[in-house]
């Protein structure tokens, strides 16, 4: 299982290589990216941690681009729709996916202390879940995982 999230890494490439990312797919899909929608997904990268609807609504405001709620929510529903961001059921709240349009089956790492969320990839099938899905008979198609504890950096602070 991979994961990232929580190693440092070149933040503003991050940045720029998820929204052309999303920018190619939806040139290849015909989708509209338009600037909100973009935003809301810069806005998502810029952080590594879940973010709420009205904490993305907030800063949509302060730079003149929607004060209503349904402008972040019809944002955010396109890129979870699309595959371009994932909602995190624990905290109510969205981040950006670091597999933008790839079918795959993501399992949160959620950092109790500094809120940082890590995107992991792992087969649902597989393992545990899987074995007791086989053994009831049952077909996994979609599965959320969500795991909290400390990531690295809190694991070294006393306080946590």
């Amino acid at each position: 299982m991979d994961s990232i999230g929580f190693a440092p890494h070149d933040h503003t490439s991050c940045i720029q290589d998820g929204i052309a990312a999303v920018d190619a797919q939806c040139r290849a899909g015909g989708l509209q990216f338009t600037p909100v929608r973009r935003r809301v997904l810069e806005i998502l990268l810029q952080e590594h941690r879940a973010l709420g609807a009205y904490e993305i609504l907030d800063r949509l405001r302060e730079e003149g681009l929607g004060s209503q709620p349904p402008v972040a929510y019809r944002a955010l529903d396109f890129l979870v729709k699309n595959g371009f961001a994932h909602k995190i059921e624990r905290l109510n709240a969205f981040i950006a996916c670091t597999h933008p349009g790839e079918n795959h089956a993501p399992v949160f790492l959620i950092c109790r202390a500094c809120d940082a969320v890590a995107e992991a990839q792992r087969e649902p099938t597989q393992g545990q879940l899987g074995q007791a899905a086989r053994d009831a008979g049952f077909m996994i198609e979609r599965a959320v995982i969500e795991a909290e504890g400390l990531c690295p950096k809190c694991q070294e602070t006393p306080a946590a």
